[in-house]
């Protein structure tokens, strides 16, 4: 009879909840869950720093609306993936990080690499887990991905201790092996026998009763239909209107169709923030781009569809205080910060927008005229941004190179963005084509995340041209995970903007003080360093190579190598003025 191990368990739930891949750093004391996984067609994929596998679950979950997994070993496993766990917090990202720990015997008690995981976790997770039989890994990991996934999505985490993973034979080895011989006969001894037969007793009681329940949905408030027809009424006297879309309208992948066709009927000129970016593609003619807080000072209505008043509307300061403004967010929280709405709606922005659009008699061109202000700002923006590309600097003008990135961008490619300065321009200036395909790191701005994320949206879209933007500085937090794309043959090209300085600190920094103490770098090479992990690098020193390098890198690409562009670039005035408080 095949024994049952918490391994196995684990992986036939994931594989029962649609998971493909779990990311991992190995270690002893998770195992069992790797081997479980692999043994059940999960693909596991080994990073080479736990932020990076939580960084890449996180973005399998954005990309696929199925939580991403990460396995971290135990201590300083844990403790490396917390920043990545936080950014999922903050980004509202529906992750899973089961993390190993030290036998449930022997917690408390000084072993390897034993902390307290809980008290580490608990106040960046939705829920916080540990398992203390074998028997509850089915019932508790099916509840962490309802958690995940109901109300505002994110991270759950599960504590997985060691002697619960192992094969109940192995695990019993183990405690007689730190089990007074049956000839010791000292009370004491007698005693202590006793007790570790009772508590493995205690966590493999049942163990091979426990089968998976059906499969349940998770649970998402709906708008109420007086909350629709609240806002009809309003966008009915609109004629300025603005709808922003934010991450969490996107939280239905295989929706994300309908969703666009809404907007379109909808007919409010539109901004797209976050991993809202590409839903309308390229060209839309509702679609803005540029000077959003000059749309939201003249607006009389605007409706925030995921969206809340955060430092990224300047706490709702952008929005005109004479405008009508209609709110919905799955986040009771969200939806009232710093600015109480007209019309708050609490509820999924997504089914909101289409429950509205079916509802709404909206008129074609009904906001022509403040529609064609818009866009007339935007191409007056857009005509000073292209004299902006044209000045020369120092080696490559950044705005020159990512205007010409998304010149050559395929129709199927995903952009992840890793960094301050660069990153942001990059941002500004490449254009998303399809749906989902866009990752910047959200409301947390952390730096690092480019390897994870470049890593989990080339598994979920094999296909695509994956282009990661790094900031020279942002670059050395996952630069060994080239290493990880050779191995695992991930073919993404990333692009280090290398201007030899922290810019976005900088900016501010010298401006203020005076004085760049503590930003300036090396224009050190990075594409030497990918060569080094195994990957393809290519040196972009001058303009008149822009096009022959963008080139190599999607040929190198296409025939499976990892491709890293080092860009040396000169400084511009584009982002002057910008904050990075």
């Amino acid at each position: 009879m095949t024994e049952t191990d918490g391994g196995t368990l684990i992986a036939r739930i994931l594989a029962e909840q649609g998971v493909e891949f779990v990311f991992t750093l190995c270690g002893g004391h998770i195992s069992p869950i790797l081997v479980g996984a692999k043994r059940h067609g999960i693909r596991v994929i080994d990073v080479r720093d736990e932020a990076s596998a939580v960084f890449a679950a996180d973005a399998v979950s954005r990309l696929t609306g199925v939580p991403g997994v990460a396995a971290v070993t135990a201590g300083p496993g844990a403790t490396n993936a917390i920043t990545a766990v936080k950014n999922a917090q903050l980004a509202q990202s529906p992750v899973i990080v089961l993390g190993g720990a030290t036998a449930t015997i022997l917690k408390g008690r000084g072993a390897l690499q034993d902390i307290n995981q809980m008290a580490l976790f608990r106040p960046h997770v939705k829920q916080a887990m540990t398992i203390r039989h074998v028997r509850d890994f089915v019932p508790y990991l099916e509840e962490a991905f309802l958690v995940a996934q109901e109300g505002v999505p994110g991270p759950v985490f599960v504590e997985c201790p060691v002697d619960l993973l192992y094969p109940e034979s192995v695990v019993r080895t183990w405690y007689r092996s730190a089990t007074p011989s049956a000839d010791a006969h000292a009370l004491g001894d007698r005693v202590r026998r006793a007790y570790l037969r009772r508590h493995l007793d205690r966590i493999f009681d049942n163990a091979d009763r426990v089968e998976p329940d059906e499969r349940e949905q998770p649970i998402v408030a709906p708008v109420t239909e007086g909350d629709v027809q609240r806002a009809i009424e309003r966008i009915t006297l609109a004629r300025q209107p603005v709808l922003m879309l934010g991450s969490q309208a996107m939280l239905h992948p295989d929706d994300v169709e309908e969703l666009a066709h809404a907007v379109t009927r909808l007919g409010m000129p539109v901004y797209l923030s976050g991993l809202a970016r590409g839903l309308l593609g390229r060209e839309h003619p509702l679609l803005l781009r540029h000077r959003r807080r000059e749309a939201l000072r003249e607006a009389d209505l605007v409706l925030l569809a995921g969206v809340p008043c955060d430092f990224r509307l300047d706490y709702g300061r952008q929005i005109n205080r004479s405008a009508v403004l209609l709110s919905v967010n799955r986040s009771r929280k969200d939806l009232t910060r710093n600015r109480r709405p007209n019309v708050p709606m609490f509820g999924d922005p997504a089914e909101f927008l289409r429950r509205l659009a079916g509802s709404l008699d909206a008129d074609d061109g009904q906001y022509g005229d403040w529609l064609d202000r818009l866009l007339a700002r935007d191409a007056e923006r857009e005509s000073e941004i292209e004299q902006l590309a044209k000045e020369p600097t120092e080696y490559v003008n950044p705005l020159a190179l990512c205007r010409a990135v998304d010149d050559v961008l395929d129709e199927d490619s995903v952009l992840v963005l890793d960094g301050g300065d660069f990153a942001a321009t990059a941002s500004y200036m490449t254009l998303p084509r399809t749906p989902l395909s866009f990752l910047d790191p959200g409301p947390f701005g952390t730096l690092g995340v480019g390897g994870g994320y470049a890593l989990g949206a080339k598994l979920c879209r094999p296909r695509a041209e994956v282009w990661l933007f790094y900031g020279d500085g942002s670059a050395a937090f996952s630069l060994a995970e080239f290493d990880t794309f050779v191995r695992h043959a991930i073919p993404v090209i990333a692009i280090v903007g290398n201007d030899a300085c922290w810019t976005q600190i900088a900016r501010g920094q010298c401006e203020v003080f005076g004085d760049d103490v503590a930003t300036r770098l090396r224009r050190t090479a990075y594409h030497t360093v990918a060569e080094g992990y195994g990957g393809k690098g290519l040196l972009l020193e001058r303009p008149e190579n822009l096009e022959s390098t963008l080139a190599k890198a999607k040929e190198l690409a296409r025939q499976g190598h990892p491709v890293l562009i080092n860009a040396l670039i000169g400084q511009t005035s584009f982002r002057k003025g910008s904050l990075a408080i």
